[in-house]
């Protein structure tokens, strides 16, 4: 979930419009939120924001804890407009900067949108401090007496979720202001990370490019990129130690002052989660390790005819995988009757995102890596970012993204401050449209190598959503703790790193040299600390949800989309009860790790 484009049709000079092989890729129209970088419209809403920042302070700095119910709801509304215009411009400044983080003209454009947004802002930081010094009786009270400020009921508890570790309004000032210090070490990060050069076979690749390698059919060009990668990022380690030093320090200092117990209890906090939910799946994840992970890379390890597997084989596509390039169109074919067989609604909300450039689908020169689905503001829409190459697991990619986009285009009704999902369930919409593609193509295979094909690529995307994420869940763990005693050395690090590689993957694996370094390039780790567990959750909660549906087909479909469209107004207990399912319950996260099994069982039951 990040940003990124320019204005006109935005077709970049040095971009792809699509090729040959995959047809014409879409790309994104930026003029939803602004016509241009020097457009009116932009200057109109900078100006605004100003002024209604400084009025909003003046009119209620000092007074929030003594308003009656219709002011605060009058304050809450005024505050959640402002929220709706910084965030369209900082939408729009960081959707251009993405698609091509190299120009210096759009980092510039993103800085000085972001400084200026961050001073603007600044006089705002009192609200929620003020928020939270209002007693628990009166804040009952209040919510009582007006129903339209009780619907924000579930946003306020988040924000007072965070009183007991709320520092004086001069130092959160301070903080805030600080800020864009913290995000200059994630661009930093980012402009190194777009600009990194790697060649193999005398082709010069980004990194996207690279790491597609992995996933070749010839075992040569496999591991020929998998060795390009160590020593690239060998050559730029220090850098990237650098990076995670001092946001991990930065970050150890803020909770610190805070006095949060743990690192993670801030990504705990914003994901509405108890840490003893967190820890149950974690705990569940790693003592399955052995009847997952390393239970399927030995099946895979004999298909591959190898004695031992190396780490540029762990993504390889199956011996008797075909290979082919699968194009847009058909991509698009796929994805869309999965929706449409799950539900003809999913559809309709989907393509927009087809038709009105609201994806962007090419891989380009200086183009940020990976996938994203944005959901910018609730007045405009969603923007979808891939890295289209046309390898069957885009075709997955292209699912699960769209489902965030689906997802976020029915939680807009909430408003701005309802709509955003905490992390743990904004994977749910993502992983169910997966879910739905994978079954639907699973369901028209009849030939058994096929079946085989399906059934091993839908475990290897469960076991690097669930197993290694939940890997990198420890790594993270572990980073910040060893930080915490001092300054890491880029050795520190990788050994780091390697502990918990070897325990997920399990014994079938050997590792080459270089492979130490691979914790460098995972975005998730610089941009938001501790993210990663939200996709074991997410698997975990749609495999779940997945075996309600087939058990109880009946009604299932409004109870999703009533889930969906709740937004962020509603704690997973709350929008899970209707399914009948509960994720404080320890046994939950064995039902979605049961499913994975199941997928294994079958592969192995073909070998006999």
């Amino acid at each position: 979930m990040t940003k990124l484009h320019d204005p006109q049709p935005l077709f970049d000079a040095n971009a792809p419009h699509g090729d040959r092989d995959l047809g014409p890729l879409p790309e994104w129209d930026l003029t939803d939120l602004y016509p241009a970088p020097d457009a009116p419209e932009l200057k109109r809403d900078l100006d605004w924001l100003e002024d209604a920042c400084k009025r909003f302070a003046t009119d209620f700095e000092g007074k929030i804890a003594d308003l009656d119910a219709e002011t605060l709801l009058e304050a809450i509304q005024r505050h959640e407009r402002i929220e709706a215009v910084a965030g369209r411009i900082m939408s729009y400044a960081g959707l251009r900067y993405y698609q091509l983080t190299t120009d210096p003209a759009r980092t510039k454009f993103l800085s000085d949108a972001q400084e200026k947004v961050t001073v603007y802002t600044t006089p705002l930081v009192f609200f929620t401090l003020e928020l939270n010094r209002i007693e628990d009786t009166h804040f009952e009270t209040l919510m009582g007496e007006n129903s339209d400020l009780a619907r924000y009921r579930p946003a306020l508890r988040r924000i007072r979720a965070m009183k007991p570790y709320q520092l004086s309004d001069e130092l959160e000032k301070f903080l805030h202001d600080m800020g864009v210090v913290g995000d200059a070490w994630e661009r930093l990060f980012d402009e190194t990370i777009a600009g990194l050069t790697f060649t193999v076979d005398g082709e010069d690749l980004n990194i996207e490019g690279t790491l597609n390698l992995l996933t070749d059919h010839d075992r040569a060009k496999r591991e020929a990129g998998a060795r390009e990668l160590a020593r690239v990022l060998g050559e730029n380690i220090r850098t990237f130690a650098r990076v995670h030093n001092t946001t991990t320090k930065e970050k150890e200092i803020m909770d610190r002052w805070r006095g949060m117990p743990t690192p993670q209890t801030g990504r705990h906090l914003s994901n509405d989660v108890e840490p003893e939910v967190v820890q149950a799946l974690r705990d569940a994840v790693v003592e399955a390790y052995p009847r997952l992970s390393h239970r399927y890379y030995e099946l895979k390890r004999k298909w591959l005819g190898l004695d031992t597997m190396q780490v540029w084989d762990r993504n390889a596509p199956l011996p008797m995988e075909q290979t082919r390039t699968v194009t847009w169109d058909e991509a698009r074919e796929t994805v869309m009757n999965a929706y449409a067989g799950f539900d003809p609604r999913m559809t309709e909300i989907a393509t927009p995102f087809f038709e009105k450039g609201w994806i962007d689908a090419a891989v380009k020169p200086g183009k940020a890596p990976g996938a994203f689905a944005h959901p910018t503001v609730t007045e405009v829409h969603p923007y979808i970012m891939l890295n289209y190459l046309g390898k069957p697991r885009d075709v997955m990619t292209l699912a699960h993204e769209l489902g965030h986009g689906v997802h976020q285009v029915l939680a807009a009704g909430q408003g701005e401050m309802l709509s955003s999902t905490p992390l743990t369930l904004a994977e749910t919409a993502s992983v169910f449209g997966e879910m739905l593609t994978f079954r639907r193509m699973l369901a028209n295979t009849t030939d058994p190598a096929e079946r085989r094909v399906l059934l091993a690529g839908k475990v290897e995307d469960m076991i690097n959503t669930v197993v290694r994420q939940i890997a990198f869940y420890d790594f993270e763990c572990k980073l910040h703790e060893a930080r915490r005693g001092g300054e890491l050395t880029p050795d520190d690090i990788n050994a780091i790193w390697m502990s918990v590689q070897a325990e997920s993957l399990g014994p079938t694996f050997e590792y080459m040299e270089g492979y130490e370094t691979f914790w460098a390039y995972v975005p998730h780790f610089v941009h938001t600390p501790f993210y990663v567990y939200a996709y074991a959750f997410g698997d975990g909660l749609v495999n779940a949800l997945y075996a309600a549906y087939e058990e109880a087909p009946e009604g299932f479909q409004d109870k999703y989309f009533d889930m969906l469209r709740a937004g962020g107004s509603k704690h997973h207990k709350e929008l899970l009860e209707p399914f009948g399912l509960d994720a404080t319950d320890p046994a939950f996260w064995q039902k979605g790790l049961a499913m994975i099994e199941r997928f294994i069982d079958e592969l192995e039951a073909m070998e006999e």
